[in-house]
């Protein structure tokens, strides 16, 4: 056929240079670890762009918290997070190696909300309703936190609002504002949105939940805590709303058929780790 008669595709500049953008923008955030996480991902916007958006979002949750009596800055909950989260902190450099200098942060918040977060540059928020309510082991707190972490390693809410960058035209004026300005603060409205509000999609959910259980395996918690966590969510949600943490994840049984598949891949890790020398062990344990 003559290429002067072939039909050409009538793309505005616009959408041009956001396919543009988008092919010259697939990368991998992490390494792959044991469980093979590896899928190239579409990022249109930066990951300082992204992160100081979501400080914003974590600084202002912490401080409505605060002034509603409802953050929990002392005392055993607190500590037990915190002492978790420096076990999966210090295996981050697993699958990338800048997350080890993360300004890592645990946030408790005393609601009977059953929901736990962990915001891009490692900001994570518990509420304790999820562990009171299901009487968390801190086995299964480690699989949870383990989960949030890998969904901020690979900046999961970063794709996400690059997604919608692309789809929407979200304005760099805005993203790009001065700090505290009503652009920005927009900006981060707009951001908080898509981190936190809207679902991931299904294979970012399995990601997390590959990448979560390594974490924990590597940091000595059992890795069939997993399996047991989301059989207490099976129970729990029984013939009633799921819970928020799941509202938005794949089914119980469909997350329990695919952790279960994926034991034999970490338990050598798990096992590993429980040979570490208790002076090793003890420092490693130690809270922030």
């Amino acid at each position: 056929m003559n290429a002067s008669t072939t039909a050409k595709p009538n793309l505005t500049g616009a959408a041009v240079l956001t396919i543009a953008l988008a092919l010259a923008a697939c990368a991998t955030t992490t390494k792959p670890g044991v469980v093979g996480v590896q899928r190239q991902q579409m990022m249109l916007v930066s990951a300082d762009t992204v992160e100081r958006m979501a400080l914003v979002s974590y600084t202002r949750q912490n401080r409505d918290a605060q002034q509603a009596g409802k953050l929990v800055t002392k005392g055993p909950e607190l500590e037990r997070l915190k002492r978790i989260a420096t076990r999966l902190q210090a295996q981050v450099g697993t699958f990338r190696d800048d997350a080890v200098k993360w300004n890592w942060q645990v946030s408790l918040i005393d609601a009977p909300v059953q929901n736990a977060t962990c915001a891009p540059g490692g900001k994570i928020t518990f509420y304790t309703g999820l562990v009171r309510q299901l009487k968390m082991t801190d086995d299964e707190i480690a699989i949870v936190m383990g989960h949030e972490i890998a969904h901020a390693l690979r900046e999961h809410g970063r794709e996400r609002v690059s997604q919608a960058y692309a789809q929407n035209a979200l304005t760099t004026t805005a993203l790009a504002a001065a700090p505290n300005s009503a652009a920005q603060i927009e900006a981060a409205n707009t951001v908080a949105h898509y981190l936190y509000m809207l679902p991931n999609s299904r294979q970012n959910e399995s990601e997390a939940d590959a990448m979560g259980l390594e974490l924990a395996a590597r940091a000595g918690y059992r890795p069939e805590a997993s399996v047991a966590v989301w059989r207490k969510m099976q129970a729990q949600d029984k013939g009633r709303q799921q819970a928020q943490f799941t509202s938005t994840h794949p089914s119980h049984q469909t997350r329990i058929t695919e952790l279960t598949a994926m034991l034999p891949k970490v338990t050598p890790l798990y096992r590993a780790a429980a040979t570490v020398p208790p002076a090793a062990q003890s420092s490693s344990r130690r809270s922030q």
